[in-house]
């Protein structure tokens, strides 16, 4: 397959596929064709490319750009959600316990076997990531490895109201130094745009039987299904149905238990569509924050002091998962099934999380679309 620039991607995009045309996505598609044609000209790290850091609000067209941009490499390059390569960060570092410097290790198995990494949804929010980070991305650009990302956040705001946040303040310059950062924001979502609708969001009516009931049986098509249990990792999920591939859960079983991300990325893995009934009105007051004593970080054990903790809502802590839980069926295009008490619009309008939902929010209005998915 010829390989396609960013620009002629986004060209073609405009004049033959009707994508609206927008001034800051076509500023971010030159950056990023500058950095394709750098890669395709160079054949090898002896000179530094800029990477690009692609920031701004929800639904603006990042992740597309980012993707058009990856596609048309000739150059190893890796494409991962942040959470996902966060992940694989923290088990290398494990297995390379003993090892001396084992950042600079990480760093130099990165570039042995990548030219290019992508980042889709850079957010920084643990003190253990915001400590790696901050040797882990000077030593990969020394290596000459080339970084594209995108977030929601300038480099400045990232882990803006973080502990230690200083540990953190490396990977911001090492950013702004070896990234061409380029705000994208033309002033509208472009997930909003308009196309055939797909329910997959319900109102649960006091009185009247579930819609995803019926829902299930749909997308299981006959398949033997089960309400034994699920079996995830050393962990066992409640569960209302499953079968070969279709999971319905209670928000409470799925969000309200200790699961993490990685846990959804097994979800995922394992499950094409994924149903949740019983959802809560989300919001809620926040609480008066809390004084953690004698914390130490994730990194070191270094005593960190009195701080005090961020003003949670009651029911911020399964907002979290739910937000980590929609993160990853939008990333791998697994149709997400909710029913819940109160329109979507309304599901979460108070609490700490109010940033990070808004997010949250556009995908889920994406997933009423069918373009999300062919289910």
């Amino acid at each position: 397959m010829q390989a396609v620039s960013p620009l002629a991607a986004y060209r073609q995009a405009v004049e033959q596929d009707g994508f609206e045309s927008d001034a800051a996505q076509w500023h971010a598609a030159q950056q990023l064709d500058d950095c394709y044609q750098a890669l395709q000209r160079q054949g090898s790290p002896a000179r530094p490319v800029r990477g690009v850091y692609l920031w701004g609000p929800v639904g603006r067209g990042k992740t597309w750009l980012m993707d058009q941009f990856h596609r048309g490499l000739r150059v190893p390059a890796r494409r991962q959600h942040f959470h996902h390569f966060m992940r694989w960060v923290h088990r290398r570092l494990f297995q390379l316990t003993g090892t001396p410097d084992p950042l600079q290790a990480l760093a130099r198995e990165l570039a042995a076997e990548v030219r290019v990494l992508c980042f889709d949804e850079l957010f920084v929010s643990d003190i253990g990531d915001a400590m790696i980070l901050g040797r882990l991305l000077q030593a990969m650009f020394e290596q000459g490895v080339v970084l594209v990302a995108t977030s929601n956040q300038a480099p400045q705001q990232l882990y803006a109201e973080g502990f230690n946040r200083e540990r953190f303040q490396p990977a911001i310059a090492a950013i702004e130094r070896y990234m061409q950062v380029v705000a994208i924001d033309g002033g509208q979502d472009h997930r909003l745009h308009p196309g055939p609708a797909q329910q997959r969001y319900w109102v649960a009516r006091p009185g009247q039987a579930s819609a995803v009931g019926e829902l299930f049986g749909r997308l299981a098509a006959g398949q033997p299904a089960s309400s034994a249990a699920l079996e995830l990792g050393h962990r066992c999920i409640a569960v209302v149905r499953h079968s070969a591939n279709v999971l319905w859960c209670r928000y409470a079983d799925l969000c309200e238990q200790p699961l993490s991300a990685i846990d959804f990325i097994a979800l995922c893995d394992r499950f094409a569509s994924i149903v949740l009934s019983e959802v809560p009105n989300l919001s809620a007051q926040q609480r008066a924050a809390k004084i953690a004593r004698g914390t130490e970080d994730g990194v070191e054990r270094v005593v960190a002091g009195d701080r005090r903790l961020p003003a949670l809502s009651v029911h911020d802590d399964g907002v979290r998962r739910f937000i980590a839980l929609v993160d990853e069926c939008y990333d791998r295009r697994v149709p997400l099934y909710l029913e819940a008490q109160v329109p979507l619009e309304e599901l979460y309008t108070q609490g700490y999380l109010a940033f990070a939902f808004r997010r949250t929010l556009s995908r889920l209005r994406e997933m009423q679309l069918q373009r999300f998915a062919g289910a």
